[in-house]
């Protein structure tokens, strides 16, 4: 059986969230600063009770924090889970980049192997 850690289920929630273009808007909206609720769903072509279900996706993640003062609400970003999703990713560029430099090498041999045949 798999265990998980606690940071595995972290980025697991952080990558289901951020897979949905809606929700990765949000958060590029909100790299910019805090802002009420209502002015980000304001960009958003939906409800605001539709616009209000991606933000409790985003703050299951962890990725969001609303701050209630009376009847406004302001988001502001919580990027932490986004540095876990980046080391996960950044494990493949080794791989990506040994992949690319062979394929880079394979058609420089065989571009050396055409100029000697046409000598």
């Amino acid at each position: 059986m798999v265990h998980y850690s606690a940071r595995a289920r972290n980025t697991d929630r952080a990558l289901a969230a951020i897979a949905d273009p809606t929700r990765r808007a949000i958060v590029d909206r909100l790299a910019r600063g805090p802002a009420r609720i209502s002015d980000v769903a304001a960009d958003f072509p939906m409800t605001l009770t539709g616009f209000c279900k991606h933000v409790r996706i985003l703050e299951r993640a962890g990725l969001v924090r609303r701050k209630r003062r009376g009847r406004e609400n302001t988001l502001r970003l919580q990027p932490e889970p986004l540095r876990d999703v980046a080391e996960w990713v950044l494990q493949y560029r080794e791989f990506w980049t040994a992949r690319l430099d062979r394929l880079e090498q394979f058609f420089a041999d065989r571009r050396a192997a055409t100029n000697l045949k046409g000598e």
